[in-house]
């Protein structure tokens, strides 16, 4: 398995969370290979989202639409990084 590991910082959490809610979650949920996803906020605005894929090439493929497309709302939420890492192992 590999995940989409993506960091952003976040300037406007409510609109944020409702581009979140309603346009990324739903997107990621539907890419072939898709088995977990997660995405969290820290106290000082940075947010990290991993969502899990089968297999490389899946995960390539949502990181490659991530960083050609962005994020829903650039107003309230700036892309700083995505990169695919090999899960090594979870419980």
């Amino acid at each position: 398995m590999h995940a989409v590991v993506v960091h952003v910082s976040i300037t406007n959490f409510d609109r944020a969370r409702q581009g979140l809610q309603e346009q990324t979650v739903p997107s990621v949920k539907q890419a072939p290979g898709f088995v977990a996803g997660y995405w969290t906020r820290s106290e000082q605005n940075r947010g990290v989202g991993m969502a899990v894929f089968e297999s490389e090439d899946a995960a390539k493929m949502v990181a490659e639409r991530v960083q050609s497309e962005g994020v829903p709302d650039a107003d309230a939420v700036t892309l700083d990084s995505v990169e695919v890492c090999e899960v090594v192992a979870s419980a």
